[in-house]
């Protein structure tokens, strides 16, 4: 498999993922306002959700540099940092985007900002130093391709999504478990079978809805590995730099779940799955698995 045909795979099976969710939600809802005979309600929800997530887009970057403690540098404080950063983004046809550094011994970085025009990329200090130039250009060149497929903005409508089950289950048990009129009604006009698969839906849906999430933060994850070695052409360099990043054992004071999927490997260390369910909770693939797609690519 070449790594284009490896991009174009992991792109299609990301929108599928992103179609079946919206088909997912559409079905809930309909279910949801069937057995509350209202749909008043849900629309609050939904519009809430919107509203919140939109909110956390446009500032969220903020919130995470804030979090994590990052300072932005300039080209005079690290002039080779900033050349391959310039180098990289004048092959990807991308802005130059600003560039910070977490005081960090763990080797990691992170990309985040709203667009390509607002982008940050961040990396620790434990990078700079534990890295071979090659292998720090197939990191950067990993966090450049997340801002070139527009992550963040898939990332933005994804948390809307996930919000929207979420706010609509929650409205959903509310209403069943302390209204007893609307209860009845819904029991009249649906059934007790009915109502106990409404129960169970709201329960189950946000679960799933987390699980689709993760999957697409997954298939992403090879989306970027596979556009970061199309912008080096060398696959070799993000492989090696994946497997010294897995194998440092160096914690990151600043790292919680919250900010977890945004590093190019997950900051909290002992967490790697050791079965298929586990796998199904994580925030990126296995190691193992991302850099055995890197060799096995094609670059002719």
């Amino acid at each position: 498999m070449n790594l284009y045909t490896q991009a174009d795979s992991n792109t299609r099976k990301t929108w599928i993922l992103v179609f079946g969710f919206l088909v997912f939600i559409i079905i809930l809802g309909w279910l949801f306002s069937y057995l509350l005979d209202s749909s008043v309600i849900l629309i609050i929800a939904v519009l809430f959700s919107i509203i919140m997530s939109f909110g956390s887009y446009w500032y969220s970057d903020k919130i995470v540099l804030a979090m994590m403690k990052a300072k932005p540098i300039e080209k005079k404080d690290n002039p080779e940092l900033y050349l391959l950063v310039e180098n990289l983004c004048i092959t990807a046809g991308l802005p130059l985007p600003k560039i910070y550094i977490i005081e960090e011994k763990q080797p990691n970085a992170f990309a985040t900002g709203r667009d390509s025009k607002h982008a940050v990329v961040v990396v620790t200090r434990g990078l700079l130093e534990r890295l071979e130039k090659i292998e720090l250009e197939g990191v950067i060149a990993h966090e450049l391709a997340h801002i070139g497929n527009k992550d963040m903005l898939l990332g933005t409508v994804v948390v809307i999504l996930v919000g929207i089950v979420v706010m609509i289950s929650n409205f959903f048990l509310r209403i069943s478990f302390f209204n007893s009129r609307r209860s009845r009604d819904s029991q009249n006009k649906g059934g007790g079978l009915l109502i106990i698969l409404g129960i169970v839906a709201a329960i189950l849906a946000p679960i799933a809805a987390v699980l689709i999430k993760l999957a697409i933060s997954r298939k992403r994850e090879f989306l970027a590995d596979a556009s970061g070695a199309l912008l080096t052409r060398y696959p070799e360099g993000l492989a090696r730099a994946l497997e010294k990043i897995a194998a440092d054992p160096s914690p990151m004071r600043v790292a919680n779940n919250s900010t977890n999927h945004l590093f190019i490997y997950s900051p909290l260390r002992g967490e790697q799955a050791k079965n298929w369910l586990a796998k199904l909770f994580m925030t990126h693939p296995p190691i193992e698995e991302r850099v055995r797609a890197l060799r096995g690519m094609d670059i002719k």
